[in-house]
């Protein structure tokens, strides 16, 4: 990992530079940053042998290899910013690292008995709903979406810490109401579903996700959370029935709000046909430009600084698996793939290794927000299906994003921890 982001500074470096006596001139400025990067991996390692010397030993290596095509992807792509255009993109992305990091580590010092929190599930869960509206009340519109707050020079998406208040509630409430809601005592259309009552949370769900389309403008925010509600629903109760309903009420909702609003139209139209000679320099030109750049790229990639990743719009943020699919070719693309499915695998791991309802959820609930925000982002630039401007985790320029899954990871490296811990005493009980 400090090998891969060492040699990526080294490489994008010796792609600005003319000869290789200003490569020497540059290098000691131009290592300083991963060197930084590095140093914060290495305290946030030794931290967790410390404070969580049983958890998963692969997570942080992954997020930080994963960090790491990030901070070399944003370096290459230079001032491309959406606020920050004046500075050094990969600079502010190494403070945000710091920021991070200090984050994780104050997960694994403060929430070692993290199962205090569903004490706190109803007043964490409106606190959720809080950071969702603030967005539709008081939030400024940033390339179309509604999703930030800017308090002076701060900006940040409230959405992102939303997302892990949202999985603690979902979390706690499906760890004490799972029996009932798992209880048939209806049939619909000759399919057996719980009474009426039960679908309440489901309901209330969508209508939040319907009203992230509607004001907000973000359908991937909207499905991001609708989905995480959707998985945790399943793993709580093993019924494929809440699937079917969940997702035919999400794809009605979409559909009407297609028939209503503009926003949503565009993002439907521009999918079907990205090279319409009438949208391809408008409505339709990131997603057809994120084309060319993974046709450009090919097997091997044109190398990093060597591409014209920057025609993309905002190819820091929503399309930076475009720049990763030019510059890395199908190899570099599908290693940042391989290193999610490895992330989410470790994830599941930890959920099938708790013994409690409550712990169980969070991992999975943690973990799905990884895989189902990677998917979307990574299935939209690449047209699997409508495209949406939510970032790539771990990688994405952002510093609301990054502080968020450092935040996710430490959770769920202290749900490691208590699953191993926990596994290894009743083995030692056993033998006794």
């Amino acid at each position: 990992m400090s090998v891969l982001t060492f040699a990526g500074y080294v490489a994008v470096e010796m792609a600005r530079v003319d000869s290789a006596n200003q490569l020497v001139k540059a290098l000691p400025s131009t290592l300083l940053y991963p060197a930084a990067a590095v140093l914060l991996y290495f305290a946030m390692h030794i931290t967790m042998r410390f404070l969580a010397p049983n958890a998963d030993g692969l997570l942080l290596p992954l997020a930080a290899a994963l960090t790491s095509v990030g901070l070399v992807m944003i370096d290459r792509l230079g001032p491309d910013l959406p606020f920050a255009s004046e500075r050094n993109s990969a600079h502010v992305q190494v403070i945000w690292l710091l920021v991070a990091a200090v984050a994780f580590i104050a997960v694994l010092l403060f929430l070692r008995n993290y199962e205090t929190l569903s004490r706190y599930k109803y007043s964490i869960g409106l606190l959720a709903l809080l950071f969702l509206a603030v967005p539709m009340l008081f939030g400024t519109t940033v390339n179309g979406a509604k999703l930030w707050l800017f308090i002076g020079p701060l900006h940040f998406q409230p959405s992102e810490i939303a997302k892990i208040l949202l999985v603690i509630f979902l979390a706690a409430f499906f760890a004490e109401k799972h029996e009932l809601l798992s209880i048939s005592t209806h049939r619909v259309a000759g399919v057996n579903v719980p009474e009426l009552k039960y679908f309440v949370p489901l309901i209330v769900m969508w209508g939040v996700s319907i009203l992230m389309m509607i004001f907000q403008k973000d359908l991937g925010s909207s499905l991001l959370f609708f989905g995480i509600f959707i998985v945790m629903l399943y793993v709580a109760t093993g019924r494929k029935s809440y699937i079917f309903v969940g997702f035919a009420m999400f794809i009605l909702g979409a559909y009407v709000c297609y028939l209503l609003f503009a926003h949503v139209q565009v993002r439907v139209v521009t999918w079907l046909n990205p090279f319409n000679p009438a949208t391809i320099h408008k409505d339709s030109y990131q997603i057809s430009q994120s084309l060319f750049a993974f046709s450009a790229g090919g097997l091997s990639g044109a190398g990093l600084g060597l591409g014209h990743p920057t025609i993309v719009p905002s190819v820091t943020t929503d399309a930076i698996f475009a720049a990763i699919g030019e510059e890395l070719g199908l190899i570099g693309a599908a290693s940042v793939v391989i290193m999610y499915i490895l992330f989410v695998a470790r994830g599941l791991k930890v959920a099938l290794s708790q013994r409690d309802d409550f712990s169980k959820l969070l991992a999975v609930g943690l973990v799905s927000v990884v895989a189902i925000q990677s998917f979307i982002i990574m299935g939209g630039i690449t047209r699997l299906i409508p495209l949406t401007g939510v970032t790539l985790p771990f990688v994405s320029y952002g510093g609301s994003s990054l502080l968020a899954n450092y935040i996710l990871l430490g959770l769920l490296l202290v749900v490691s921890q208590r699953g191993a811990s926990t596994n290894v005493a009743s083995i030692k009980q056993g033998r006794r």
